[in-house]
């Protein structure tokens, strides 16, 4: 849900992760959490309280009226293994897939959040980086060839068409953003060894589709956000 805040709304928002293209809320609810997107160009609400909100940032928005003490980084995590250099929307993806996914044939675990950019990552049962992959998210690349080439231009509805070959040239932009985004998806899998759960801005929509071909996957649009709620219990 993509919302705009206005001046009157009373904001006790308790977590905010700064994306790409996105600033993403939580709300605590009674016993859970509701989740918020708003976009860069909309004004940063006011009256936030800015003394409890818990954050972390991975986009080049500004972030200097956040409270340094208040800022979540990998050593918040318990994860054995995970570089200081890995962003940390990965690491909090990470971090909420091991706490969250009972793996009790202790598989490895593969998490791919399709954002802005697809990451694919993999963790063992234990929380470790194995390693990963990154690729231009679904939107990052229909506006790659809009920008860069003559003739192809940024469709004005998007889905992913049913056909695997199309005669026309959005339909074939489409397919084929889908397909790489799978391709790298199907080629990481293994189901015997993996679990595999999909988050992201892009997850349901993308999801649904990959879900017809395979079957036993998790989607959780908002992983990254519960690794923060996680990181402070």
């Amino acid at each position: 849900m993509t919302i705009k805040f206005s001046d009157s709304d009373k904001l006790k928002f308790d977590y905010l992760l700064i994306g790409n293209s996105r600033l993403h809320w939580a709300l605590r609810k009674d016993n859970s959490y509701e989740f918020f997107h708003t976009l860069f160009d909309q004004r940063f609400p006011e009256n936030i309280h800015l003394k409890q909100l818990i954050w972390a940032s991975v986009g080049k928005y500004p972030s200097s009226k956040l409270f340094k003490n208040n800022e979540i980084s990998i050593k918040n995590l318990t994860l054995k293994i995970m570089p200081d250099h890995i962003g940390i929307d990965r690491a909090l993806a990470c971090f909420a897939a091991h706490k969250l996914i009972e793996n009790k044939y202790k598989k490895n675990i593969l998490i791919v959040d399709l954002g802005t950019t697809v990451s694919i990552t993999k963790i063992d049962n234990k929380g470790n980086l194995i390693g990963g992959q990154l690729l231009p998210g679904f939107n990052t690349q229909l506006k790659s060839m809009d920008e860069k080439t003559k003739n192809l231009k940024y469709p004005e509805n998007i889905f992913i068409p049913s056909n695997n070959f199309e005669t026309k040239t959005n339909k074939a932009m489409l397919r084929g953003v889908y397909n790489s985004i799978f391709g790298a998806i199907k080629l990481s899998f293994n189901p015997k060894q993996d679990v595999l759960i999909l988050c992201g801005g892009d997850s349901k929509f993308i999801g649904e589709t990959i879900r017809k071909e395979i079957k036993n996957i998790i989607i959780e649009p908002n992983l990254v956000m519960y690794g923060m709620i996680f990181s402070r219990k």
